[in-house]
């Protein structure tokens, strides 16, 4: 790819040109799996959601622009769904994928289901589904604290199948939770992210997010000091 086309050298009298071939659609390269895992935080709260489990919410259109930006690529055939329990198997299989990373959380394997879901805000837990159905990441969020304070103060965790690499979905499941909270009168939603999840951090920031700083050496995986990059959207639309 890159090279310039150019017409075929010829001994014959001059003729036209010939019509360049068309430029071939780029296709998606595999890349490492764009994960994250917030730091655990206390607090968990549920919030009443409007949506309807397994209920298709649209959005299957390209991102404007359909720009690469971000650690993240333009959308192609994915929609969103509530997360239900028919999600589940697949959703911590993501999960296990990100883990198997080193790069995506301090866990070293995901939980029950029943403990997943009872650690998220029913509202704004939400599947990105390929063409054929099967979830290609999923995002939720919990509460940071029970003061009241902090009450419209959220943590959240996006994952991305490796195989769905550059194709929106992050992106699109980002821009689902800002909505979701935001209509809920949540007004900050918070993310801790290890400095080496470069695609990670490079999808918040191309969605709204902020660096507040560095969290050094504030814990051990698999005997190995890690820092954590703080990231926080401040919505400007709860006021």
């Amino acid at each position: 790819s890159g090279a310039t086309w150019r017409p075929p050298q010829t001994s014959s009298p001059p003729r036209p040109a010939p019509t360049p071939p068309a430029v071939p659609p780029v296709l998606s390269r595999p890349t490492a799996l764009s994960a994250h895992r917030t730091a655990g935080l206390p607090g968990e709260a549920g919030v009443t959601g409007a949506q309807r489990p397994g209920r298709i919410i649209g959005l299957t259109a390209a991102v404007p622009g359909g720009a690469e930006t971000g650690g993240d690529g333009p959308m192609t055939g994915i929609r969103l769904a509530v997360m239900a329990d028919e999600h589940a198997e697949q959703v911590l299989d993501i999960f296990r994928l990100g883990i198997a990373t080193g790069d995506a959380t301090f866990e070293t394997e995901p939980p029950t289901w029943e403990r997943f879901v009872a650690g998220k805000l029913p509202g704004h837990r939400f599947v990105a589904l390929d063409e054929t159905g099967h979830v290609a990441g999923w995002i939720a969020c919990r509460r940071v604290s029970d003061r009241v304070a902090y009450a419209g103060v959220v943590e959240h965790s996006v994952y991305v199948h490796p195989g769905a690499g550059r194709r929106g979905v992050g992106r699109t499941l980002l821009h689902a939770l800002i909505d979701s909270t935001e209509a809920a009168g949540i007004w900050t939603i918070q993310s801790g992210v290890f400095p080496e999840n470069t695609g990670s951090l490079a999808l918040h920031t191309a969605c709204g997010f902020r660096v507040i700083g560095t969290r050094d050496r504030v814990g051990r995986l698999h005997g190995r000091w890690r820092d954590v990059v703080l990231l926080e959207r401040r919505s400007p639309v709860v006021t």
